[in-house]
């Protein structure tokens, strides 16, 4: 019996399409509103694989053309410096996105500058007004792996309605909001986590399954259903037997490309869709403010 492999569900390539079109518009609209979009990223202390991030989500932000405003600060900054900064950038009209890279040293408050920012500025979509908005299913900005994970399915004409979706990962990050996300597309909706039991019984029942867990390997072939979509959020650094390290995702890609019908992989798929949301999410706030000013105006 021949043995089929799942279609990848390329996140890098439709990031590139996004980032193209966002590139396009934002030509076009500059010479009418008078300015480029603007995103202030804030970076504090020397976390490596933030430094990382911060790097790539610049240079995405120079590749469409929206500017970058993004400050980088010493690991002994206080809660009451960074406040005074993301209130500044609140009421800067270059600036349409604010986003503070996490982890933060531990001295500091993560919620309460999360708070901090106008809830029309949250290009991560995790104030709790957006995230109110989404439970709503209100216009607003959407937390953006969980909608780069909906973007993914909708390029590959992957149906939801009806379907029995299982999300394992309960983060405020991408659980909760991916759970809201499906449940407004008409899938049934499973949340697993931790403490659920007999995991592999929830997982064999999922036609879509989006696994968020940050364990490597978690998800194995034995715990997929034959023809299953497979959406794998983890990103995981580990180091092999020869001291070399590589990334790779909560499932287990190699295996599990023999049961189901897509799979995406690590890297290269919800990463680059990650970041293309952000862009998006800026742009958006962008539109809403130009519009807001007058000089833009719905047709």
């Amino acid at each position: 019996m021949e043995t089929k492999i799942a279609k990848t569900l390329d996140g890098k390539a439709l990031a590139e399409k996004i980032q193209a079109e966002l590139a396009d518009q934002i030509k076009e609209l500059q010479t009418k509103i008078g300015r480029p979009p603007g995103l202030a990223v804030l970076m504090v202390g020397d976390n490596p694989a933030s430094a990382a991030y911060v790097r790539n989500k610049e240079k995405s932000c120079a590749k469409v053309g929206i500017a970058s405003f993004g400050k980088h600060f010493p690991k002994e900054t206080t809660q009451e410096e960074l406040e005074a900064v993301i209130a500044a950038l609140n009421e800067d009209e270059q600036v349409d996105g604010i986003l503070v890279q996490l982890p933060l040293p531990g001295h500091l408050d993560s919620v309460k500058l999360l708070h901090q920012i106008t809830p029309d500025k949250d290009a991560d979509g995790l104030h709790p007004v957006n995230l109110g908005r989404l439970v709503r299913e209100e216009a607003g900005l959407r937390s953006c792996t969980p909608a780069g994970v909906m973007r993914l399915l909708a390029e590959y004409h992957i149906p939801l309605a009806g379907k029995n979706a299982v999300v394992i990962g309960r983060s405020i990050l991408v659980g909760k909001p991916m759970a809201l996300m499906l449940l407004a597309a008409d899938a049934t909706v499973t949340v697993a986590h931790s403490r659920s039991q007999d995991l592999p019984s929830i997982t064999k029942n999922a036609d879509i399954l989006v696994v968020a867990a940050g364990i490597p390997g978690l998800i194995t072939a034995d715990m997929v259903k034959p023809g299953a979509v497979v959406v794998d959020v983890g990103i995981n650094r580990i180091t092999d037997r020869n001291g070399k390290s590589r990334l790779v995702g909560d499932v287990e890609f190699a295996a599990i490309a023999n049961v189901a019908s897509y799979v995406t992989p690590v890297p290269g798929g919800v990463g680059p869709m990650t970041v293309a949301l952000l862009l998006e999410n800026t742009f958006v706030s962008y539109l809403k403010a130009a519009k807001e000013k007058g000089i833009l105006i719905d047709k």
